[in-house]
């Protein structure tokens, strides 16, 4: 990421924000629609189309100076609206390729892969943007913008860009006509203590390259 282009990111917050806010808030109206069904065939590549810009966005926060709250304690936000319908309504129109492999940190020597399912990552990502979409339409930008930033480096970034690759994988397999090998029972609820191990590890390995950001979520958790 260049110079020019952080700066151009900080020149002016508020159009900054809105930006930010309006593609948060565009992608959880497009999966939200996605969801309903109307137009399964085309569901796929959709939400890779809706993943990649969401991605986009990330990395715009993610090469951003720190976002610093205004207050040392979150605010309350009130109940989180719920997801389980979104989830199952996807888990229905995806089966039977909900289910993909993914290894969770790649900086982790000898990684297994883990067992992920596309309908839990695309409801754990609407989740994270609602909640920071609450604190800006309280008019708490800094607050969303923090938490918009942590989130993407702790986990709806990591966690859209898996669902993505597995997203592409299957438009791979369509369009270049090489039909999905057999999935071999792999399945989310059977999670062997290697696994466990190595999501363990990512989390670590997390925490070590986090710098201020997790650090400071500690502090206002503590």
């Amino acid at each position: 990421m260049s110079d020019a282009t952080l700066h151009d990111a900080k020149r002016d917050p508020d159009d900054f924000v809105v930006s930010i806010a309006d593609s948060v808030e565009s992608f959880i109206v497009a999966v939200t629609e996605v969801s309903r069904g109307d137009e399964p065939d085309s569901a796929v590549p959709f939400l890779l189309l809706e993943l990649s810009q969401l991605l986009l966005t990330g990395g715009r926060l993610g090469a951003h100076e720190d976002f610093v709250p205004d207050e040392r304690y979150e605010p309350d936000v009130g109940p989180e609206p719920d997801v389980d319908e979104l989830r199952e309504r996807f888990a229905t129109m995806l089966d039977p390729i909900d289910v993909y492999s993914e290894v969770f940190d790649p900086y982790v020597p000898r990684s297994a892969p883990v067992a992920s399912r596309i309908s839990d990552d695309l409801a754990d990502i609407i989740t994270d943007l609602r909640h920071g979409m609450a604190h800006y339409r309280n008019g708490r930008v800094n607050e969303a913008l923090w938490w918009w930033q942590f989130s993407y480096l702790s986990n709806w970034g990591p966690t859209a860009s898996a669902c993505l690759r597995a997203l592409q994988s299957l438009v791979a397999h369509v369009r270049l006509d090489q039909p999905l090998a057999e999935l071999d029972g792999l399945d989310t609820d059977a999670i062997d203590p290697e696994e466990q191990l190595a999501e363990e590890a990512g989390r670590v390995m997390a925490a070590e390259i986090g710098g201020p950001h997790l650090s400071r979520r500690a502090a206002r958790e503590g």
